[in-house]
């Protein structure tokens, strides 16, 4: 039985293709691993949620203390991202997010990802004029960083998060909220 992450070949043609020269190393299992910051808020899910569902849906995400992100790197082959540390290509820069850098470096800048990008951005960097959207973003991710002590568990909640945002920015952003209907019958 595949992998309920697994993307199907159809979908696969589909998406926006990635350099290869582009991705990280895999480890003897083919996949990618990545360690980041723990109690992760909002970059920190929106990545990974990226990472899942555009490069590589089988990816690992290590989630550790600031102190040991480089030393996590260094001993399990993971690239390190949103992490501040002049070593680390995956971070912010200037007023994007990592989020942002992965979209463009990756090549995955479609309408419906920069438009995430930017309420992610929003969220991320407490600018939520950015876009409407960010403060809701930023509130679900505070919520979820409350109901979840295990980091993966939260990352695993927050992909459906993510999932949500990304069909709204891809399909439903002319769609309105009808209430109250505009003539009521008696």
């Amino acid at each position: 039985m595949p992998s309920p992450n697994a993307i199907s070949p159809d979908k696969l043609a589909r998406l926006p293709a990635v350099p290869v020269e582009r991705l990280p190393r895999r480890d003897a299992s083919g996949r990618t691993v990545w360690v980041t910051r723990s109690r992760p808020k909002v970059d920190r899910i929106a990545c990974p949620w990226l990472i899942r569902r555009f490069v590589d849906p089988q990816a690992v995400f290590l989630f550790v203390a600031p102190s040991e992100v480089l030393d996590v790197a260094a001993r399990f082959g993971a690239t390190p991202f949103d992490f501040d540390h002049k070593d680390v290509h995956w971070s912010h820069r200037g007023d994007r997010c990592t989020f942002d850098l992965m979209i463009e470096e990756l090549g995955l800048a479609t309408e419906p990802l920069k438009r995430l990008a930017t309420i992610v951005r929003g969220a991320d960097t407490a600018r939520p004029v950015l876009a409407p959207e960010s403060a809701g973003l930023l509130a679900a991710s505070l919520g979820l960083s409350r109901m979840y002590a295990d980091d993966l568990a939260q990352l695993e909640a927050g992909l459906a998060l993510y999932d949500a945002f990304y069909r709204w920015c891809r399909d439903a952003v002319d769609e309105g909220h009808d209430w109250p209907p505009a003539a009521r019958k008696s």
